[in-house]
């Protein structure tokens, strides 16, 4: 029979600059070769020349697949009428070894994933609707706002309370960065992660979300005196995105990672389903099983499997924040989001905005059960199963706006979520290994909904976790959200320059284009600057001017990087008094740096390092500073460029960088004087 061959888990340290990844390898290399002998139920369906051409992982398979379609017949075509040994015996082989690789990949392998895709596939046929027996309503959370010193009214917790409890648990967070995706959608064919943020520090995506996580740690230390501490970043890639995404790491340094501090799983794909009987789809020829991307629901199940939660656990840490990859004023709503997750000890935080009703987006809902509570639960309901919901209960009136507010009251998801660290090692431990309930979206052809336009999967979602809990621990856990304005912490980019013009033709004020997301950042910045008392002018709708057809802001156009301020306490107490003119552009960066009665009028950057003191008084700036140009029509410009719309053209900027440790004053021409 040989020797069982298990799948075996390669740790590969990558070099210096590529982050250290754990890869479970399926397709053994050295396969032992199965036995001679057929199974009896096997016979008269394989024949024994062919059963022996097979390895013993392809046996099992193949045994596997047959005993679990008895009486059913859903997979006769993968197994059925195999010609004789001596033909065509590579595809037999290449077959079964494929579907050792879906049974070793899916918990409870093949044979499971099957069970539960004809049940789930049965309900879609029959139109069963899941939430039948729920009763829908607003759930608990907070209402937090930037910049209102009032109370939310529901737990008294100001802003700056939540975001100063947020800062007793910097020391003990991980970050989950989910990247599956490619930029197709944007008119990019690379990994959003590479794409810039903005064009006047030009900084990645991966490279501010780095930024933002290294300030926090540096914080940590010196808040806590402890060096040692280290916040890690986890980043779930897919087939498509994951060899780009290392290069990227490697060709940057890691973005000042320590190699083991950050590191890649990539999810998994499924088989792809033919029929509503969960038949196998074959591959473009008779020996291959086709396959197709999970969804991100898989980044739970990735972090028990390869070790990620143990390893947490023993380092103590107590909160897990999941990012998504291209929305970067996020970053503004982790640390007050985590201070709620403290004070209210919340198993699971979503991250929310204030949601238009009927808007395209999925919202936070409590659903009651009508008769056990046990099964009630707190979930994000996908926005076309809202409305339905909705109009079956209360005035029956669907997805409505709150006259009071006109915004929905049930707030809009934006999928980044903080997961309490104990409830949930122990949920991922139950017996679905963190596999969340997954759903089925077939196409159907017709009417009769049995045939499929195109082969179909189970996919599955990070925010169904709730379902999960629910199942571990029932009624016990608590999960809730935290709401805050959209200006603050929502952006996306993820539409192309065209279909964000047309969304704009249409009366969007939300066009989710790289231009938008750029022009949102540097306005939540304007707000930030307001708040502390400097003098500008703060964007609103009816500033912004149409750039490549997509309104966005005249300016001041403001970065102030995390190595600046990640609090607004900090921002607070760093920044006094001053004067921005709109056509400027300014750059902050240090923890160190004070600005007092700046003068801007043109472009400006000042990045100090680490224990460099630096006070900047009454510094008066005049240049040309830097320009929105618009690209013309038919040019020949790379697709990064093109999406946007537009360059940067930086004519004239004063620019002041101290490296060296120590005690500085800047006066108002800009001379740099050291005082200690």
């Amino acid at each position: 029979g040989g020797s069982s061959s298990s799948s075996r888990l390669a740790i590969s340290s990558a070099p210096r600059g590529g982050a250290t990844t754990t890869t479970t390898s399926l397709s053994s290399a050295t396969a032992s070769s199965g036995t001679n002998t057929l199974p009896s139920s096997l016979e008269g369906i394989v024949t024994a020349d062919n059963w022996s051409l097979l390895s013993q992982r392809g046996q099992e398979a193949l045994q596997s697949l047959v005993e679990s379609d008895a009486g059913i017949g859903a997979q006769v075509h993968v197994y059925g009428d195999w010609p004789e040994a001596g033909a065509e015996d590579d595809g037999k082989i290449r077959l079964t070894e494929k579907l050792a690789d879906l049974d070793a990949s899916y918990p409870g392998g093949l044979s499971a994933y099957l069970g539960k895709a004809r049940v789930l596939l049965k309900e879609s046929a029959d139109g069963t609707n899941p939430f039948s027996d729920f009763t829908a309503s607003v759930p608990e959370g907070e209402n937090l706002q930037y910049d209102t010193l009032e109370p939310d009214s529901h737990t008294g917790m100001t802003f700056t309370e939540a975001e100063q409890t947020g800062l007793t648990g910097i020391d003990s967070v991980a970050f989950v960065l989910v990247a599956g995706g490619l930029g197709e959608r944007l008119g990019y064919s690379g990994i959003k992660l590479s794409l810039e943020t903005n064009l006047i520090t030009n900084k990645s995506y991966l490279a501010m979300y780095a930024r933002y996580i290294q300030a926090m740690q540096r914080m940590a230390h010196v808040k806590t005196g402890r060096k040692e501490v280290r916040i890690p970043l986890v980043i779930m890639t897919s087939g498509d995105t994951d060899g780009p995404t290392r290069k990227l790491l490697e060709e940057n340094d890691n973005f000042g990672f320590e190699p083991d501090q950050i590191s890649i799983v990539c999810q998994d794909k499924v088989a792809a389903l033919k029929d509503s009987m969960a038949g196998l789809s074959l591959g473009k020829e008779r020996w291959d099983v086709e396959t197709k991307p999970h969804g991100h629901g898989d980044v739970h199940h990735l972090l028990l499997r390869e070790g990620h939660i143990d390893r947490w656990e023993k380092d103590g840490k107590k909160h897990v924040v999941f990012l998504q990859d291209t929305n970067a004023l996020i970053i503004n709503s982790v640390l007050p989001a985590l201070g709620v997750s403290i004070a209210k000890k919340f198993d699971m935080n979503s991250i929310t905005i204030p949601r238009l009703a009927g808007e395209a987006a999925g919202a936070i809902t409590r659903l009651e059960h009508d008769s056990d509570p046990e099964k009630s639960l707190t979930i994000n309901v996908e926005y076309n199963q809202l409305d339905p919901l909705l109009k079956t209960q209360g005035d029956r009136k669907g997805d409505v706006a709150d006259p009071a507010t006109g915004f929905s009251p049930y707030p809009g998801n934006s999928n980044i979520l903080i997961i309490g660290m104990d409830a949930y090692a122990k949920t991922l431990r139950g017996e679905d290994q963190g596999v969340v309930v997954e759903f089925v979206n077939p196409k159907y052809k017709d009417d009769t909904r049995t045939e499929f336009k195109k082969p179909t999967r189970l996919e599955c979602m990070m925010q169904d976790i709730p379902k999960l809990f629910q199942k571990e621990m029932g009624s016990d856990s608590n999960i809730g959200f935290t709401n805050f304005d959209r200006w603050f912490s929502f952006s996306p980019a993820k539409n192309s320059l065209e279909s964000g013009v047309e969304a704009v033709e249409g009366g969007s004020n939300a066009p989710g284009t790289m231009s938008s997301a750029e022009s949102d950042k540097y306005i939540q910045n304007q707000r930030k600057l307001k708040f502390a008392g400097v003098d500008l002018k703060v964007s609103e709708e009816e500033d912004l001017v149409p750039i490549a057809g997509i309104p966005v802001t005249p300016g001041p156009r403001i970065i102030i990087c995390p190595g600046f301020a990640i609090t607004q306490e900090e921002v607070m107490n760093k920044i006094e008094g001053g004067k921005i003119t709109e056509r400027s552009s300014l750059v902050l960066e240090g923890e160190g740096l004070t600005v007092k009665n700046l003068d801007l009028d043109g472009a400006l950057i000042i990045r100090t390092g680490h224990d460099c003191n630096v006070l900047v008084d009454g510094l008066v700036v005049r240049n040309k500073g830097f320009e929105v140009e618009e690209i013309p029509e038919d040019a020949d410009v790379p697709e990064e460029v093109a999406i946007r719309g537009y360059t940067m053209k930086k004519h004239e900027a004063m620019e002041i960088i101290i490296d060296e440790p120590g005690k500085y004053v800047i006066d108002k021409d800009g001379n740099v004087e050291k005082v200690m």
